[in-house]
This record gives structure tokens, sequence and C-alpha cells, in this order.
């Protein structure tokens, strides 16, 4: 039986209505997205076409789901919102503050006693307002949710950019920062730009050695990490058809790593099959008979250039094994080539570590195929030259597979299963051949590689690739090894080659959990207390946001002009960082100290225009903060790709940073810094970053007349008295002006809930 089932049925009925109204006023067919996004307007029934890439649209999301680093925020932001109840299905997901280390068990229990507090949070607000709690050691929330909320047609939000996972049922779900989800469970309207539509059409069939997971990383290759940004991704054709459920998601859930704001798929027979497969028939039951509203209409397909923005095809009868990387997950190299191309490049040849799990690949099917390798190097008698560790995806996933003697194979290879938990995906990763700082390679089958991201190790390489194709390179030992074409040496001297991968599907006995790890809230939470002490370093409860006092900005000081690539991994670190998600202050102290500084090109060391002396970023915006001095944070193209977190946003905005003044933005953190009362614009003319000097002072002098679609003017004064003027772009509509009035979204819906 589905949890909310009433409310999926509810979904289903309005739909073709709706989606008929919708397919009159655009006057043309609809792609799978559009009808989603058209069925789930905030005031129901649509009045008016919406243009894509331009109009800003209230939605009404079905679901939330929030991982426990990010839920911390969210929740503690809820809390403030004057509501008894969330107002939408939500749940919480513990599987970020899990440390990777000796084993499952071992690391668990470790996790429940480092970060009781933090659970026992989470535990208490979930129950208070009526959200599904999910303990640690259930499993990573985006395998949970396709396992238990995920269902064709929907649409969710999630506190996780990886949320996009959930297109692999057919859902437009999409990652978004904690006061996105805030607004939902206060029961307001979701705002979004309406995405444009990119459209990739798959033919053939998968085969050999190539997985779903070359599909994307294909994908990444063509439109980069930021070709997807403002889009939503469908796939189509008979090569989606053929493709797994589970193998929808992975395709889907590095959508993130493009920028787009989701992926999706048609419902068809794989959907239908994982749904009976997972304890879903009624969800399946009720998808049948709205079967033709769940994917595009056949003119859509049939001719896509005339329906989507831009169209991508891919034949996967051609389609060969891929590894991305290193320190970018869209770098893609076909495999047979890749051992030129890390010479040519001084890439480390050995590979340490071969890393199988996460949000991204980490199902059944995932887990057989790899097994289908590691078996053969038992039989075959090869020693891997890698060591190897395995995280399932949940405890319905490793219960089954170690029923079926899956985890066994890996077992016997001296692998490390760890905690259902995303582990060294995030940076929790305590590993056991620590390298330092030293240069060395290691493959997994995770969506990101950014620096540093795995083990904290600048010089670890890693590269992205499928459990398959991970597995065979790890047990070579090397970067360079093709098992489509190499050989290896066994044990006894011989000659040996890995056969093609076999996986499966779904469990031919069914999957079977004796505990999942959920827990149901109480029907009335009105007298569960939320404690938070007032002396813990781990939580912290909030103090709102100044508002804006109207006037020009003026005598702003530059804090750091960055250079290159700032992801949300640069401007608020995870890894152990990940104990302070809940205390805004202690966290801030990781506040861009990632973040390149253009002008001496170290990181965590800018100059101070108070007393001239160079110091680590928070202690020198902290100094600025007391002073009573607004910065600016000046950055290059993409700024904020990668996570959702909105630490990244609320951090410089806790510590007196007033403006963010980029190339371009990542579209997460734009709205994140939106929410947060900052002022996000971008440069009119690229060109005028070069001007920015160290010790540059800049005046927003037309800024109390702040208006949609109407650039702004800075003068940037130089040390020397000299002056440049340029203007600005921002994308703030009248709504997202209004929270930059009220000093956030949040100061907003507080006080509109107290009238």
């Amino acid at each position: 039986m589905a949890f909310d089932i009433d409310m999926i049925k509810k979904v289903y009925e309005t739909m073709p209505e709706r989606v008929d109204k919708a397919r009159e006023l655009v006057g043309k067919p609809l792609t799978l997205s559009e009808k989603i996004l058209y069925s789930h307007l905030w005031d129901g029934k649509a009045e008016k076409p919406f243009t894509r890439g331009k109009d800003y649209v209230d939605f009404a999301p079905d679901r939330i789901a929030c991982q426990d680093a990010t839920a911390q925020m969210a929740l503690l932001q809820f809390m403030q919102a004057g509501k008894s109840q969330v107002a939408v299905p939500t749940t919480v997901h513990c599987d970020h503050l899990i440390q990777a280390k000796q084993g499952a068990s071992k690391d668990l229990a470790r996790a429940n006693d480092v970060s009781h507090e933090v659970f026992d949070f989470l535990g208490s607000v979930s129950n208070k307002y009526g959200i599904g709690f999910w303990k640690p050691g259930a499993g990573i929330i985006h395998q949970v949710v396709l396992e238990n909320y995920a269902f064709p047609g929907g649409m969710m939000i999630g506190t996780d950019s990886h949320t996009v996972n959930a297109g692999g049922l057919g859902m437009v779900a999409i990652g978004v920062g904690g006061a996105d989800a805030v607004d939902v469970m206060a029961g307001m309207a979701w705002e979004l730009k309406f995405p444009k539509l990119i459209g990739v059409k798959l033919t053939g069939k998968i085969n050999g050695w190539t997985s779903a997971k070359d599909v994307i990383l294909k994908v990444a290759g063509i439109l980069t990490v930021k070709g997807g940004t403002g889009a939503i991704i469908e796939y189509f054709g008979e090569g989606a058809k053929n493709l797994s459920c589970t193998g929808k998601g992975t395709i889907c859930n590095m959508g993130a790593e493009v920028g787009a704001t989701t992926s999706t798929f048609g419902y068809d027979e794989s959907m239908s099959r994982y749904l009976r497969a997972t304890d879903r028939a009624d969800i399946a039951d009720e998808a049948d008979k709205v079967a033709k509203y769940l994917t595009a209409d056949d003119e859509v397909y049939a001719n896509p250039e005339q329906y989507f923005d831009q169209v991508i095809e891919i034949n996967l009868d051609e389609l060969v094994p891929h590894l991305n990387g290193p320190f970018t997950p869209d770098l893609a190299t076909p495999v047979g080539q890749l051992g030129e191309k890390a010479k040519e490049n001084d890439w480390p040849l050995k590979v340490d570590w071969g890393l199988i799990g996460s949000c991204t690949n980490s199902s059944y099917e995932d887990l057989t195929r790899a097994a289908s390798i590691a078996e053969q190097a038992v039989k075959k008698n090869i020693k891997p030259k890698s060591d190897f560790g395995i995280n399932p995806g949940s405890e319905q996933i490793r219960f089954t597979a170690e029923r079926d003697g899956i985890l066994k194979v890996f077992e016997d290879l001296d692998a490390t299963i760890f905690t259902n938990a995303c582990g060294p995906c995030i940076g929790q990763w305590d590993r056991s051949d620590a390298k330092g700082d030293a240069k060395n390679t290691i493959v997994h089958s995770f969506n990101r590689n950014f620096s540093k991201r795995a083990d904290g190790n600048p010089n670890t390489h890693a590269f992205v690739g499928s459990p398959e194709m991970v597995a065979a390179i790890a047990i070579s030992g090397r970067l360079d090894f093709n098992p489509m074409t190499d050989k290896l040496i066994n044990e006894d001297g011989e000659e040996v080659m890995l056969d093609e991968p076999s996986g499966i599907e779904l469990p031919p006995k069914g999957f079977e959990v004796e505990d999942a790890g959920y827990e149901a809230p109480v029907e009335d939470g009105s007298k569960v207390s939320v404690k938070v002490a007032e002396d813990s370093d781990r939580l912290q409860l909030l103090t709102p946001f100044e508002p804006w006092d109207g006037e020009n900005l003026m005598g702003a000081k530059l804090l750091i002009k960055a250079f290159g690539k700032c992801t949300t991994d640069h401007i608020s670190m995870a890894g152990p960082w990940l104990k302070y998600r809940g205390h805004l202050d202690n966290i801030s102290n990781n506040c861009l100290i990632g973040a390149v500084n253009a002008f001496n090109k170290q990181t965590n060391l800018v100059k101070s225009q108070i007393d001239g002396e160079y110091d680590a970023v928070p202690k020198t915006q902290r100094a600025y903060k007391k002073a009573g001095i607004p910065t600016v944070v000046v950055g290059d193209h993409n700024y904020g790709e990668g996570s959702s977190r909105e630490h990244a946003a609320m951090e410089p905005r806790h510590l007196g940073v007033y403006v963010v003044l980029v190339k371009s933005f990542a579209r997460i953190h734009e709205t994140n810094l939106k929410k947060q009362g900052m002022l996000g614009v971008t440069f009119a003319n690229e060109s005028d970053y070069d001007l920015i000097q160290e010790d540059d002072t800049f005046n927003f002098v037309d800024l109390e007349n702040f208006a949609p679609d109407q650039p702004l003017t800075v003068e940037l004064v130089h040390k020397d008295g000299s002056k440049d003027t340029f203007k600005v772009n921002h994308t703030y509509n009248d709504a997202q002006i209004k929270w930059y009035r009220k000093g956030s979204a949040l100061n907003l819906i507080k006080e509109e809930n107290a009238a």
C-alpha cells in the first residue's frame, strides 16, 4: 500500500481536465513536463499560457522531502512560521550525518552517539508537525523516496539538489533551498520561473558494458555543468522505454550536474513493474487509468524539434562506457580513451579506491551488475588491486541484497559495507588510507567529483562511472584499464578477461525488510516539546534577518573576488562541517573558505580594508560586520553550482555580506540568496568583472528604485580615488523584491501568518 494514496488519487482525478485546458490555451500538443507543470498550478486550472524561461509561476507541489543536513535549517525556519502542522506530506531522512569509516554497524553506532542531539531534534520536530521520520540507517533519501513516495505525474520539492532522482518514476521533482520548502510546508505557493525544455531522444538499447549511467555521463559532456540551467530535461524514445525504472532514476539524478531544474521520463512498463515490486500496485493501477496524461502527446515525440527548445539524440546501440572527471562531472571521456588522456594530464593511473553506491547508483539492479563483476574476480582468482566500499541505498535494498547473497560477493573481496547512507559521496568519509594532500585517484559511482568532495584532499582525482565499471577498474587497480579489450593477470599467473556485466532489474523473490526505519508522527503533536539547549554547538534557534532600510547601499567593501569555479562546496564545505548545519553562527566559520581569491590565487586568505592585513575570510568578514561595514562578494560563471544547501546563502547573510555580484548564477543558489534577503546581481557586461580591484568600494547608487526588469547602477571607487561605473542585472520580480525589503522570505511569511 502506498503512502498518501488519497492525495495521489486526487492528482490523477484532476489531471485530465487541467491538462486538456492547458493544451487548449497553449494551442499545441504538450510535453510531459508541461502536463505536470500545468496540472500543479497554485490556482488550479490554467488561465493563460506561460512563456518558458521568462514567466514566474506559482505551483502547488504534492509533497516535500528533506535530508538531515538541510532539514535542520529548514525546520528551524518552519518553527518560526507560526503553523501547527505541515500543509503537505513531508518526510525527513537521516542519511548525511553518518561518517563512513569501519563498516555499517560501528559507523551507525558512532553516528547515533555523536549526532544524537541532532537526530533527537529532527525526530521531535517531525513528530510535532506531522512529518514522517526516517531514522539513521534507513537509507539514502532519494532511493527511499523512489521506493516509497515518488509517483508518475506528481510534483515534489526537496531540500537536496538530487531530489531530481524521482524523475525516474515520472515526477517533476526539484531541488530547492529550505526556505522554499518552508513556503510549501506553511501552505503557501511555491514560485518557479517556467522552465525551458530540453528533449533527449534515446534510440536503441544499452548493451555490454554500457549502462544507464553512461547516458547521463554522455549528456553531461554535451551540455556541461551549466548547459541545463533553467530547463527541464525530458527523455523519450524507444531507448527510454528499454531502460529500467532505477536506471531512469540514475539519469535524472545526475541531471543536477548539468544545472537542470529537473529531468523526467514518461510513464511506461518499467515504472509499472517497479511500483508493483515495491508494494505500490494501487498507484500503478491508478496511473494506468490516466496513462496518456503521464507522458507527452504523441506529436511531441514524433516531431520533438517543434516542441522542445533543444533536442539531443543518443543512439544507445552505439553508446560506450564513460568515466567523467577529474574535479568536474562534465569532463566526459570514453573508457577506451582515458589512459592516453590521463598520461597527457599527469593524472595518477594507480586507483586506490572503488566506491559503489550513493543516491545515484545504489539500487538492487546496480548492486547485482557490480556484483557480477566482483564475482568473476573471485572465480577467476583475481586479487583486487584497489580497496572497495559499498553504500546500499536503503535498508530494504541492503536486507534484500544480503538475503540474496549479493553483499557476500563483495565481502569475499574484502569490501567494506558501509551504512545505508551517503558517506563518501558528500564528504562523510574517514578514509582508512588517508593521503593528506598527496596526489591520488579514486573511481566511484557517485554524481559529483569536485575538488575535496569525497575526502577533503584537493589532490584526490575522482572519476565518475557506472557501478560495474567502477568494480572492473578497482579490480584492475588502474585508471587506464579497459575491460572490453584488456586482460588481467590472476594469482595463478594466467591471463584472464572480465566478461560483460549482468544484472537483475528487480529481485526474483521480491523485496524484503524487517525494519525499514520509518517512524510515523503522532496524530496530535501539540504536546510534543522541541528543545534546543542554549549552549549547544550543534543547534541554534534563528534570529530574523534585518529588513532593508530602503536606502541606496553606499560604501560597501569587497570581501572576496572569487576566481574560477565557486560551487556550494567552496562557499560552505560539507565533510566535517556537516555537524554544524543546525547552528548558523558556528557553520558560518566555513563561509567561502574554499573560494580562490582572484588576487593571490589562494583560498581563505583575503585583504581587510579595515587594517590592510590578510586573514581568513570568515574572520575578516566578522570584523567588517562588527564595524558596521557592508560587503560584496564577486564571482565568476555558474556561481553556486552544486548542492541545494541554503547555508551557502545564509552564512554570508548572517555575517553581514549584502551583495553577491557574479557573471552568472546556478539556479538554486540564486533563489536561495533571494529567499534570505540578499541582493544577487549579474554583470550586464561580463568584462566588468575585470574592473574589480582588491581595495574597491561599491556604491549602489539607484537601489532605492529597485524594480523588476530594471538594471541597477554600480559606482566602483578604487583606492586611488578613480571610479568606474557599470550596470548590473537582476531577475527579481515584485514578490521577490518584497522578500528583499522585509529582510527575508521567512520574515514575510511570519508577518502574514500573524496578521
